[in-house]
C-alpha cells in the first residue's frame, strides 16, 4: 500500500495488469493507464494493509505481553508484529531492532513520517535485561532516521525497578535532546496471571504518584522549552493515583490516544458536553426499575460512575464491573475483557435482581471482525448469559445512544410517579 501510494502519486499511473499466479492477463491489456482529477481517489482498494506477511518482532522482551497469553486463543493474536509499515500506516509501535539498511532507506526515501517507537530506555546495560535483542541497533537507526527528518511519537513501557526513577530521567533526556521525536507516552507493565516473572507494577497509589510527579517536572520544562506537555502518562496512574487528570490542553491534541492515553479526559470532557442530554435520557428511565446496566472493566469503573452520578442515574442506571479472571494479574482495561468473563458476570448479576434491565456493553471487547479475545460473538454473550444486551461505543455518546434505545424500550411512566 505503501508503494502504490508514492508511485500513484499523481494525475496519472501506468499498470501493468496481472493474473494472481503472476502471469500477465490474457483477457486485459498488458497496461492501462489512469489519469486522475486533482484530489480524485484512484478507486483501488487493498484487501489487506500488507500481503507479503507481517515483519514479526525477535527480541526477547521480558515484559512481552504477546507472551504472557493463555494457550488455546486464535493464532493471529500470538502475531508479534514489529513492522515498520505498520508503525506508519497504523500506529503501531515498533522497535527498530530487525531493520536492515534497505530498509532505513527506503523510510527515508518515501518520508514514511511520524513513526511511532517503543525504545522503553537508553542505557545500554538497562535495554540488554529489557529487551534482549540479537542486535540491538534501535538507537543508532532511531538518530539516523531524526537526522533525515522522520519524526517520531515514542512508547515507554515502564518496568519497576528496572527502567524507572532515575533510569526513567536518563531516557527522557536523551529523547528530549533530540528534535523529531514529537511525544513521549509512558504506560506502566501491565501482566498477567500466565507467568511468573512479574507481581507488581504501579497499582499502588504511591508507586503511581511518584511516577506522575516526576513526569510533571518533565511536561513543565518541556512546556517552558517548547509550548507541549511532550511527555504523556497512561491513564492508569491517575487512576491508581487516584490524582486529578491534567486538563485536556496539556495532552497536546492526544497525540498518543491509541496507546491509551487521554482516554479518561476526552471521556469526562464529552459526558460534560452532553450532560443535558445525558440527563433527559436518564430521566426518560423509569425510576427505581434500573432499566439500564452499564457494563465496565474494573480500570474505567470509578470514571463511568461520576459520569452517572453527574446525570442523577442513581435508581435508574447500574453499574456492572467485571473482572478480568481470564488474564488475571493486574489488566484491568475493559478493552481486554473476554467473552467468558463477560457471561459469567452477566449470569450472576442476572441472578441477583428480578427486575429486567438491558445491558450495555462497550464495543472495544470486540475485534473488527466483531469477535472477542476468545472468541465470542454478540450473540454468543446474549445466548449463553440468557439477558438482553446491546452493544455501543465506548465514549459518552455512546452512553448517551444507549440510554436513549433502553428508554425507547421500557414500558411507559406513570406521570405521578414522576
Amino acid at each position: 500500500m505503501i508503494d502504490w501510494r508514492w508511485y500513484s502519486d499523481g494525475p496519472e499511473v501506468t499498470l501493468a495488469v496481472r493474473h494472481g499466479d503472476g502471469s500477465l492477463s490474457h483477457d486485459t491489456p498488458h497496461s492501462l493507464t489512469l489519469s486522475r482529477d486533482g484530489g480524485q481517489s484512484w478507486g483501488i482498494e487493498f484487501a489487506d494493509v500488507v500481503f507479503d506477511g507481517v515483519r514479526t518482532c525477535s527480541n526477547r522482551c521480558t515484559f512481552c505481553f504477546m507472551t504472557q497469553l493463555p494457550r488455546g486463543l486464535r493464532s493471529s493474536l500470538y502475531v508479534r508484529d514489529d513492522d515498520y509499515r505498520l508503525s506508519f500506516l497504523q500506529g503501531n509501535f515498533v522497535t527498530l531492532t530487525n531493520l536492515t539498511d534497505e530498509d532505513v532507506a527506503r523510510m527515508i526515501e518515501q518520508r514514511l513520517s511520524p513513526l511511532h517507537v517503543s525504545i522503553h530506555a537508553v542505557t545500554p546495560s538497562v535495554r540488554e535485561r529489557l529487551v534482549r535483542a540479537r542486535d540491538d541497533d534501535a538507537l543508532l537507526r532511531f538518530d539516523q532516521l531524526l537526522e533525515a527528518g522522520i519524526d517520531m511519537h515514542v512508547q515507554i513501557v515502564l518496568v519497576p525497578g528496572v527502567n524507572d526513577g532515575d533510569e526513567l530521567d536518563v531516557t527522557l533526556r536523551w529523547l528530549a535532546e533530540r528534535e523529531g521525536v514529537l511525544s513521549v507516552g509512558v504506560v506502566p507493565l501491565g501482566f498477567t496471571r500466565h507467568q511468573s516473572v512479574f507481581t507488581r507494577s504501579y497499582n499502588d497509589p504511591l508507586a503511581a504518584a511518584t511516577v506522575i510527579q516526576q513526569v510533571q517536572r518533565w511536561q513543565f520544562a518541556m512546556r517552558e522549552r517548547d509550548g507541549v506537555s511532550w511527555a504523556h502518562l497512561a491513564d492508569e496512574f491517575y487512576l491508581n493515583a487516584r490524582a486529578p487528570f491534567p486538563t485536556s490542553e496539556w495532552y497536546d491534541g492526544f497525540p498518543q490516544y491509541e496507546n491509551g492515553i487521554g482516554l479518561v479526559r476526552v471521556f469526562a470532557d464529552e459526558a460534560a458536553q452532553f450532560r443535558n442530554e445525558l440527563l433527559s435520557a436518564v430521566s426518560a428511565l423509569p425510576r427505581g426499575s434500573e432499566a439500564a446496566t452499564v457494563v465496565t472493566g474494573v480500570m474505567a469503573a470509578t470514571t463511568l460512575a461520576g459520569a452517572l452520578n453527574a446525570c442523577e442515574a442513581s435508581g435508574r442506571v447500574r453499574l456492572l464491573v467485571v473482572p478480568n479472571r481470564f488474564f488475571g494479574g493486574n489488566v484491568a482495561v475493559t478493552g481486554l475483557l473476554t467473552g467468558s468473563d463477560l457471561v459469567a458476570a452477566l449470569i450472576e448479576d442476572a441472578s441477583r435482581t428480578n427486575d429486567p434491565t438491558v445491558y450495555l456493553i462497550p464495543d472495544v471487547v470486540f475485534n473488527a471482525d466483531d469477535v472477542t479475545l476468545d472468541d465470542f460473538t454478540r450473540t454468543d454473550i446474549a445466548d449463553r448469559s440468557g439477558v438482553d444486551i446491546r452493544v455501543v461505543s465506548s465514549d459518552a455518546h455512546g452512553l448517551l445512544a444507549g440510554l436513549r434505545e433502553v428508554a425507547r424500550l421500557a414500558p411507559p411512566q406513570d406521570p405521578c410517579e414522576e
